[in-house]
């Protein structure tokens, strides 16, 4: 597979073209960005720990049922994926409060919801990515009804499935991000699963293991994901 012109690059990964159509090379970048990109920074070896992590998650998912964009690892920054037309709604799942949720609601952080908590945020930069409904996807023409059961259904059935892996090796979904687009008619999973787009906190001591390390400036952002990634490989 041949890589050819770059098309997209966004805060976390650029893509290119191949000579295949209908497949592009993801590539993960050290960049960090938070709080719509005025905090700015680099994680060193960010990218090869995410694109290790959400390869080994997408393969899980695969193994369950779940279809992705994921094809293979190519290097250590980089993956094949099936070229998508993304579907311009971020799905949320909750699980315990955190984040967006606590401050939506004003809420302390760390109550376990009574069952998870969906939200869709559509996917514009400019408008910070505002909380929308049913009504607003069908109104703005984003996805049919039938599409966004079937993303429902979807993420419903990842949350299960990553709850109880990320749970055998000790640590706590608490929320994280998907994006789902279209390819060949179907509905996939795309973009990444890592702790850029997953808040993980550690089952015994509620340390964070993710991106809110560099959000909050907590330090020690590294060897968190790192440590994600022994976890997941162990």
């Amino acid at each position: 597979m041949k890589k050819t012109k770059k098309f997209y690059e966004g805060k976390a990964k650029i893509m290119y073209e191949t000579d295949k159509p209908d497949f592009v090379i993801q590539e993960f970048k050290d960049d960090a960005t938070a709080f719509d990109a005025t905090k700015r920074g680099t994680i060193k070896e960010k990218s090869v720990i995410n694109n290790e992590i959400s390869s080994a998650l997408f393969q899980l998912l695969e193994s369950k049922g779940i279809p992705t964009h994921f094809v293979k690892k190519l290097s250590d920054r980089e993956m094949l994926v099936k070229r998508l037309d993304i579907i311009l709604v971020e799905v949320t799942i909750r699980n315990i409060s955190a984040g967006g949720l606590s401050k939506l609601l004003s809420i302390e952080e760390g109550i376990v919801l009574k069952s998870p908590l969906l939200e869709y945020h559509y996917k514009k930069d400019e408008l910070h990515d505002p909380l929308i409904n049913d009504y607003h996807i069908e109104m703005l023409g984003l996805a049919t009804s039938k599409e966004m059961k079937k993303i429902r259904d979807y993420s419903f059935s990842i949350n299960e499935i990553l709850k109880d892996f990320f749970g055998k090796v000790g640590l706590k979904l608490v929320d994280f991000k998907l994006e789902f687009g279209r390819h060949k008619g179907k509905i996939l999973l795309g973009d990444e699963i890592s702790p850029d787009t997953c808040r993980l906190w550690d089952k015994k001591t509620n340390e964070k293991l993710d991106k809110d390390r560099f959000r909050r400036d907590l330090g020690r952002i590294e060897e968190a994901y790192q440590e994600v990634l022994k976890r997941i490989k162990s």
